[in-house]
């Protein structure tokens, strides 16, 4: 295997690596979908390239609601082959594929109706977890229990008295969403695929009906290459019909956004040992444990303006605090809420108008020889679109090519954590951190926690924790840059940490520091260092102002206020 470092050189390297030589597989995207199709394709022996116009994640794939499910209400919608599909992948996630990143989460249905109501939603969190045993990867989990009104005010004190009758709790998994794309990205690159962010493709090239290459243009150096592929695969997400509109094509299927808002609130603000799932008039809602904070959503509304930053509306965040109050004994407030952050869901285009019913389904399409399109589905059965759109294309390759074995390919980390986990008091003695602080790398880096405390050994003031974000560890800041391709600081704040919406301050009393601590790696001078936290000023206060906006328009507005990208 190489090396999975992605730092500036490599970065460099990876982009004119892919110019030289005709790829086998070209992936256009790096969210969930795109870095999933990268690995997908290396590690069946293809020549693999990967490049995203902005960050790993930067779009859908960093602003879900972090959990990794099958799906409960889906069932409710009888569909059944999904809930299935995406609770094998739970289980795979968790037993053998990354169980440093993805987690066990309780939750807690309240029941307010006596009688039918917990015969029929006990009904179908039974069939949920049957299901999930009979994908022979649902043992990692606890099985469901019914609880009387005392037993869950018990869990969950933070209930009304009057909001349940009883409750039913079971269990789903959570992780850090743009954490696990970047480890997949590393992952790929692990075994060989050229990975390069800041990399848009503006256009692609053809000979004759066919497509054979893109121009991509290095966004921070302003050059621009051609890359060569025999397969190029389209997994933009909702950027899906643009990206298509460059090759001049109408396509098979079109891809509509469903923007979705969630809160986040610190721990003490909700007294509760489980998550929540709350039923609302339109879907459901979720309470979500977050580390020291809560997530508090989502919504489900259409979306047709900017797709790089979707902006959360004042009336977005008095819908999820509404719905939320009308269960809780202590109602939260605007002043409870420490960071909001809206995502955009890919949605296949349906004949209802309603995006709450257009298709969670994923559908792979060969539109014109030499691309692919990937698109819809679910966080959780990325894997699963990954395989599909390399089997597309595999297609159109003249050779045989190994089957998928992504099933059986842990990610960067996973191998040997359960050990370091066990040992983790070893550790903590060896360093001289605190165990929770081991804990706390290992479950974000998994194996891969040795390079943070090779990093703190050689510069034990890297071993201290932020100023005004201590979760984090001053390495972490620095290992983002080096190793993650995190190349500014919004990177590092938003999703290489989660400081942006951790903190009331949204990141803005870390900035100066974290930019401080990138500055070596990446080559900033002091110039430099002042532009990325001025960037990230105007980022945070434009995202506050669409936050008191009234409505979608006004919020938008508001929003692109702040410039996208901070040039070097």
């Amino acid at each position: 295997m190489r090396t999975a470092t992605l730092g500036p050189a490599e970065r460099v390297e990876a982009l004119a690596a892919m110019a030289e030589r005709e790829l086998d597989v070209l992936v256009v995207g790096a969210g969930v979908v795109g870095a999933g199709t990268a690995l997908d394709a290396v590690t069946r022996g293809l020549s693999t390239g990967l490049v995203e116009a902005r960050d790993w994640a930067s779009g859908t794939s960093s602003r879900s609601s972090k959990l990794i499910h099958g799906g409960l209400r889906y069932l409710e919608m009888l569909d059944f082959a999904l809930v299935r599909e995406a609770l094998k992948e739970r289980g795979l996630l968790l037993e053998r594929l990354a169980p440093h990143l993805v987690k066990p989460v309780p939750f807690l249905y309240p029941l307010r109706h006596k009688g039918w109501e917990r015969f029929y939603a006990g009904s179908g969190v039974a069939l949920y977890d049957a299901m999930s045993f009979s994908s022979g990867h649902g043992r990692g989990l606890p099985v469901h229990r019914h609880l009387s009104r005392r037993g869950a005010l018990r869990v969950a004190p933070c209930l009304k008295k009057d909001a349940l009758v009883g409750a039913m709790q079971y269990y789903d998994a959570q992780m850090d969403d743009a954490r696990f794309v970047t480890t997949l990205v590393r992952t790929a690159a692990s075994y060989g695929a050229l990975a390069a962010s800041r990399a848009r493709v503006i256009g692609f090239l053809r000979e004759g009906e066919r497509v054979v290459g893109a121009r991509v243009q290095d966004v921070e150096a302003g050059v621009a290459y051609e890359i060569r592929a025999r397969q190029i695969v389209n997994a933009t997400g909702v950027w899906t019909d643009d990206t298509q509109a460059l090759i001049g094509e109408r396509g098979q299927f079109h891809v509509r956004a469903s923007k979705g808002i969630h809160l986040v609130v610190p721990k003490d603000r909700i007294h509760s040992s489980t998550g929540l799932i709350l039923r609302t008039e339109k879907s459901v809602l979720f309470v979500i444990p977050w580390g020291r904070h809560w997530i508090v959503g989502t919504t489900d509304t259409e979306w047709d303006l900017d797709k790089a930053h979707p902006a959360a509306s004042s009336a977005d965040i008095d819908y999820l605090l509404e719905h939320v109050n009308t269960v809780l004994a202590t109602p939260l407030t605007r002043d409870d809420v420490e960071g909001v952050y809206a995502g955009l869901r890919p949605l296949l285009a349906g004949e209802s108008d309603a995006t709450s019913k257009l298709s969670r389904e994923h559908t792979v399409a060969h539109p014109v020889p030499g691309l692919v399109v990937v698109a819809g589905g679910k966080y959780t059965t990325y894997r699963v679109m990954a395989k599909d759109a390399v089997d597309e294309a595999v297609h159109g390759l003249d050779q045989r090519v190994a089957p998928c074995v992504t099933e059986d390919t842990p990610l960067l980390g996973a191998e040997g954590y359960r050990a370091l986990w066990n040992a983790r008091a070893r550790i903590a003695a060896r360093t001289g951190l605190h165990v929770v602080r081991v804990e706390h790398l290992l479950n974000r880096y998994g194996s891969l926690t040795e390079q943070i405390l090779d990093l703190i050994a050689e510069d034990p003031a890297l071993g201290r924790p932020l100023a005004a974000a201590d979760d984090y560890l001053r390495a972490e800041i620095v290992y983002a840059a080096s190793h993650e391709g995190a190349r500014h600081l919004d990177d590092v704040l938003t999703r290489r940490t989660r400081i942006s919406i951790e903190t009331f301050d949204r990141g803005t009393l870390s900035a100066r520091e974290c930019a401080e601590l990138m500055a070596p790696v990446l080559g900033w001078d002091e110039l430099q260092i002042e532009k990325e936290v001025e960037h990230y000023d105007k980022r945070v206060e434009a995202e506050r102002e669409s936050q008191r906006q009234p409505d979608d328009l006004t919020a938008d507005a508001a929003r692109l206020g702040a410039p996208d990208i901070v040039p070097i």
